[in-house]
């Protein structure tokens, strides 16, 4: 009896430290996402990182069935200031090719929240609220742009959020999208908030 407890007790302690390598490791990746994504801004109350791409008449006339012209992604990373770890949340604006207006989604991607998409490279998982889908963000090796893949996620026509809105879903030519790196600037227009672009007219003047 007294070795089976002994037993249990040395098997309760390896567990916890077989655990404490794989959350180490896990703080490493965010950590290290956070350095890919933000550059020297990582680890400050707020960074913020913009992508954007036109897509031009050449690729379009290529890809017959891609439904977006343009897009935009504005990623926030702010300290937890208990857990002092990066949580990051999304907004990412859509043009589409064959309907008028500007449409918008936006969500929270948790606290380093990582997955592991179909390349096994680590990418930021982000959702909307309301089963309003998602979509996921990977850095590409040089860091300059990002690659946003998606399902199917909830999309509202600026300033009229109370409407039902419409899903933006990934099909033939709509699933994987590579986003150029810009300046701040670029995605103002995803900032409704006065505060916030008071903020990023700072970091221009920076």
């Amino acid at each position: 009896m007294r070795r089976s407890l002994i037993c249990s007790a040395l098997l309760a302690i390896s567990s916890m430290f077989a655990q404490m390598p794989a959350a180490q490791a896990d703080d490493a990746k965010a950590d290290l996402f956070g350095q890919q994504m933000f550059g020297s801004n990582s680890g400050k109350d707020k960074s913020y990182a913009c992508f954007v791409r036109t897509y031009d008449p050449g690729h379009l006339a290529r890809h017959r069935l891609q439904k977006v012209k343009a897009m935009k992604l504005l990623v926030t990373g702010e300290t937890d200031p208990e857990s002092r770890k990066l949580g990051y949340s999304f907004r990412m604006g859509v043009v589409f090719r064959n309907r008028s207006g500007n449409f918008d989604s936006s969500g929270d991607c948790g606290l380093g929240d990582m997955t592991e998409n179909p390349t096994q490279k680590a990418a930021m998982g982000c959702s909307v609220d309301c089963d309003g889908g998602g979509i996921s963000v990977e850095m590409t090796p040089d860091n300059k742009s990002t690659l946003v893949r998606l399902e199917r996620i909830r999309i509202w026509q600026n300033n009229k959020p109370d409407e039902e809105g419409l899903d933006l879903s990934g099909g033939a030519d709509d699933r994987v999208f590579r986003l150029d790196r810009a300046h701040i600037d670029m995605c103002r227009s995803l900032i409704t908030d006065r505060k916030e672009l008071a903020a990023i007219r700072t970091l221009k003047k920076d």
